[in-house]
C-alpha cells in the first residue's frame, strides 16, 4: 500500500486507487500522512478544518472523521483493523505505516543521495537519483484537498522541495555536459516562472555553451525587461555577472 502526496492525494493499493472522497475525510488523512508516524494533536485538526471558528461540536466531529477513516481503511481491506493503523495516542492521533509507503519519504531519501553525490563531483550518478525524485511527481502536491492553513504550508513547503531538487538536477546535468539537451526544457521553465532568475540565468549559460551566444544575450535582455515591469527591479548580481561574462567573450 502506499500513500501519494506529491500529486493529488492518494492511496494506492494493489495497484488500485482507493482513496477517500469526503473533503473533511480528505483533509485528516493528508495531515496524518504529511506526519506519519508523529502524533497529531487534536487541536492541530481541529484548527486545519475549521481554522480559528470551530463548531462546538469540534471534537466530537474530529472523532467522527476518525472513525470514517478507520472504517474505510478496512472496508477496503487496507487494515485488518483501522485503529492499528490509525492509533489513539495522547494528545491526538498517529498514522503507522512503514517510511517506504509515502511518496514523499522516497521522494526526500533519493533527493538527499542525489544532493550527496553531487557534494561529491559524482554526476552522473547524483543526476539519476534526482530524476526518480522527481518522476515521484505527478501534479500540484494536494491537488484534490481542500488546503487551509497548515495543509497549504505544507504544501508550499513541498514545491520549495521540488525547486530544490529540480536546480540540483539541472547542476549535475550540465556538470556532465547535456547544454544542449537542456535548451527546450529550460526554455519552458522561463515560461512558467518567468521572475525566476536562478532558471534565467542556466538557460543563459546552456545557450552560451552550446554556441548560441546572441540567443544567450537576448535571454537576458527578456529577463531585464520582464522583471523592470512586473517589479520595477533590475537582474541581481549574480545574473548581471553571467551577461558580463557573454559580452566579455563576444
Amino acid at each position: 500500500m502506499q500513500f501519494r502526496v506529491l500529486g493529488p492525494l492518494e492511496i494506492v493499493h494493489d495497484g488500485r486507487e482507493c482513496t477517500p472522497s469526503a473533503p473533511k475525510v480528505l483533509q485528516v488523512l493528508a495531515l496524518l500522512v504529511l506526519r506519519a508516524n508523529q502524533i497529531i494533536h487534536t487541536g492541530a485538526l481541529i484548527e486545519q478544518l475549521w481554522g480559528e471558528s470551530p463548531p462546538r461540536s469540534a471534537l466530537t466531529t474530529v472523532q467522527t472523521y476518525i472513525y470514517q477513516l478507520r472504517r474505510f481503511l478496512e472496508q477496503k481491506a487496507l487494515a485488518r483493523n483501522g485503529e492499528d493503523m490509525v492509533v489513539t495516542r495522547a494528545p491526538g492521533y498517529i498514522l503507522r505505516v512503514e517510511p517506504h509507503q509515502i511518496d514523499l519519504r522516497s521522494f526526500q531519501s533519493l533527493a538527499e543521495s542525489g544532493r550527496e553525490l553531487l557534494r561529491q563531483a559524482r554526476y552522473a550518478e547524483a543526476a539519476r537519483d534526482l530524476r526518480a525524485a522527481l518522476a515521484l511527481w505527478s501534479g500540484s502536491p494536494l491537488v484534490n484537498v481542500q488546503l487551509g492553513g497548515q495543509l497549504g504550508a505544507y504544501v508550499a513547503d513541498l514545491q520549495e522541495q521540488q525547486r530544490a531538487v529540480l536546480q540540483l538536477r539541472l547542476e549535475a546535468e550540465m556538470e556532465l555536459g547535456l547544454h544542449r539537451d537542456l535548451i527546450g526544457e529550460l526554455r519552458s521553465l522561463v515560461v512558467l516562472h518567468p521572475l525566476d532568475e536562478w532558471l534565467h540565468g542556466q538557460l543563459m549559460r546552456v545557450l552560451d555553451r552550446s554556441g548560441r551566444r546572441s540567443e544567450a544575450l537576448a535571454a537576458y535582455h527578456n529577463l531585464r525587461q520582464t522583471l523592470d515591469a512586473e517589479l520595477g527591479l533590475s537582474p541581481s548580481a549574480e545574473v548581471q555577472e553571467i551577461h558580463h561574462q557573454l559580452l566579455r567573450a563576444s
